[in-house]
């Protein structure tokens, strides 16, 4: 969970392949910000007929779009090949039948920023906490060359006051960077931009969760593979002292007998445009619609 341009990427790879035993269980945000993003669709008129699901996991969310708009081709693709194993383990008999049946290649091991489409190839691209592990620049550009004009890409990704509760207490204990850094909702406005995507909407909330300690916290987010992915992570393991007086500065935010954690979710839709506006340089002129943040639980 990085600003992309810090990421080693075999760290990324290597953590949810390890993770994916535990993902389905311990994927507590995922699975909340899934289902806020699938109330957002009731605002789509249009239905579409193909989807990428962009970081799918052991394949939860392209499960439940696959119910929402029977019929749709929903293709999987991640960066780990065990996670989707994973997902089709979990697909049902009927699920796995139609997709020999249609002949379709239903799961791709892919790298986000080297899609292995056409041009043109989806109505839309739903991705659900996954471009904070990928070049956002690359990865939003990518987005735009597989769908097709008129189709949308619905994304939520993590802003950079995720985790800043752990962020300050590590940085208290020894000064290295624990805890990746993550890209403002207003940066990724205009990377949409940039990409050349038409009427792009923004907006963010945050979600708070709570521990009875230090130690369930950090085991939940190695479950989840939510792991230390910089390149400017410290050397080697932490030391039983810096996570001793890590633990002892993060006790400063217990309330009520809990220690909270923090997540900024940052949403955004925008569409490839039927037709592009450009000016009289060649410049792409694009309609951007930020939303006010919202404070969640």
């Amino acid at each position: 969970m990085s600003a992309s341009a810090d990421l080693d990427k075999r760290l990324v790879r290597r953590g949810f392949e390890r993770a994916a035993g535990t993902y389905e269980e311990a994927a507590f945000l995922a699975r909340e910000v899934g289902g806020r993003m699938r109330e957002r669709l009731d605002f789509l008129r249009a239905v579409p007929s193909t989807i990428l699901d962009l970081g799918s996991g052991t394949g939860e969310g392209a499960r439940w779009l696959r119910r929402r708009y029977p019929g749709c081709s929903v293709v999987e693709l991640d960066y780990a090949h065990s996670m989707l194993v994973g997902a089709r383990d979990a697909a049902s008999w009927l699920q796995r039948g139609v997709q020999r049946w249609k002949g379709v290649a239903p799961r791709i091991c892919a790298d986000a920023e080297k899609l292995p489409f056409r041009d043109r190839s989806f109505d839309m691209v739903w991705s659900n906490l996954t471009l904070h592990w990928v070049d956002l620049r690359q990865g939003l550009a990518e987005a735009y060359r597989v769908l097709r004009p008129g189709g949308v890409c619905m994304f939520s990704t993590l802003g950079p006051d995720t985790l800043k509760e752990l962020r300050a207490s590590y940085e208290q204990a020894d000064g290295f960077q624990h805890v990746n850094r993550f890209v403002d909702m207003h940066d990724i406005g205009d990377m949409l931009v940039e990409s050349r995507f038409a009427d792009p909407v923004m907006d963010m909330e945050y979600l708070q969760f709570t521990y009875a300690d230090i130690g369930a916290l950090l085991r939940e987010l190695r479950a989840a593979s939510a792991r230390n992915a910089n390149a400017a992570r410290p050397p080697g393991l932490s030391g039983r002292r810096t996570f001793a007086r890590m633990g002892a500065a993060y006790e400063r935010y217990r309330t009520d007998g809990r220690l909270p954690v923090t997540f900024e979710v940052v949403y955004g839709h925008a569409w490839r445009p039927e037709r592009e506006r450009t000016t009289k340089s060649g410049e792409a002129i694009v309609n951007f619609h930020p939303l006010r943040g919202r404070h969640g639980e």
